[in-house]
């Protein structure tokens, strides 16, 4: 009893695993973030690249139709002229017509001659409005070309606007997105820290009669003692009947948590640093893996969801204890169980 009682007062809890999963946590935190910051950040740039292309399309055929806008103006005012020059020619014409008609009336020697130089007149005056005629239906084909072109001018501005005005809602939309995620991460986080502490907090209350099971930080520890013979991976009677227990919790955690939530429980395989003599193992490493595969097998014998659990092996190079003594070396040949996120 007293030998007992001294290595009670020996034991210590030991926080850094603990400390250690937690900083792994929001460090896996801090990366998620970052990564949803830098694809926000990529589709906003591409977003922008495309309104930047068609913005120089925009700009590249407004040039096109103001070039083409001067060009009709220019061939409007050579129309204008010669519908100018046009009418002073007719208006030539009119005098001379009346000249002559007056010519006419007053000499009737000249009269035949002056006729045929009406006539003349007169065909050159038709000549002359047909030509007038012409020019204006060139005319109002040109304004209606250049109103046409206006029409243009206005739709692609009226374009331009509202591709402004969406690329403006675009970078709102974005910035609300990653608020959100910023929101649901800290939501899931906060709801799997309270899962994982009524599921320790379970198993405490199913396996606190033993002592060589213990809680170290966020992990329940086995001893791998309790669980497999000496340089076995089978496990022993004892061990089924604590893994029974644990799968009846994880069960029941399974049932509680939403299924929004992707968490698993891994189990972590550990030895300590005595080199392997059995030809069944080619060293800790594997020794801890099988271990660590035959409590997944375990529990999902016993119908725990097989795609929450997984399986890890560490051989002897994750120590809770690094002296070189039998004590440290029963410490740290262990089963470990954490539930965590995917």
């Amino acid at each position: 009893m007293a030998l007992s009682r001294g290595r009670r007062s020996e034991r210590t809890i030991d926080y850094w695993p603990g400390f250690v999963d937690a900083l792994s946590t929001i460090l896996l935190a801090i990366m998620f973030l970052l990564t949803v910051f830098v694809l926000a950040q990529f589709l906003l740039s591409r977003e922008l690249s495309g309104r930047d292309e068609v913005l120089d399309r925009l700009n590249s055929q407004i040039n096109e139709l103001t070039q083409l806008l001067a060009l009709e103006r220019t061939s409007g005012q050579d129309y204008q002229d010669q519908i100018a020059s046009l009418q002073a020619s007719l208006a030539s014409a009119e005098d001379q017509r009346t000249r002559l008609q007056r010519a006419l009336d007053t000499g009737s020697g000249s009269a035949a001659a002056a006729n045929a130089q009406v006539g003349q007149l007169q065909g050159e005056l038709t000549d002359q409005r047909q030509i007038s005629q012409r020019a204006q239906s060139q005319v109002e084909l040109l304004n209606q070309q250049l109103s046409a072109l206006r029409q243009q001018i206005a739709a692609l501005e009226s374009a331009l606007d509202v591709s402004e005005n969406r690329d403006k809602e675009s970078q709102t939309r974005i910035a609300d997105l990653g608020r959100r995620l910023n929101v649901a991460l800290a939501q899931r986080v906060q709801e799997l820290a309270r899962y994982r502490s009524d599921f320790f907090g379970r198993l405490r209350e199913i396996l606190s009669d033993r002592e060589n099971i213990r809680i170290v930080g966020d992990r329940f520890v086995f001893q791998s003692e309790v669980l497999f013979p000496s340089g076995s991976d089978v496990l022993q009677a004892a061990g089924q009947d604590e893994m029974v227990k644990l799968a009846d919790a994880v069960k029941a955690l399974a049932r509680e948590i939403p299924s929004d939530i992707n968490w698993i429980i891994r189990v972590d395989g550990h030895t300590d640093n005595v080199p392997i003599s059995s030809g069944r193992y080619a060293d800790n490493w594997q020794l801890s893996t099988d271990r660590a595969a035959a409590v997944v097998k375990f529990l999902i014998a016993q119908g725990v969801p097989a795609d929450r659990l997984a399986a890890a092996g560490f051989g002897e190079y994750q120590p809770l204890d690094p002296a070189n003594t039998p004590e440290a070396r029963a410490r740290n040949r262990r089963i470990e169980l954490k539930l965590t996120e995917r």
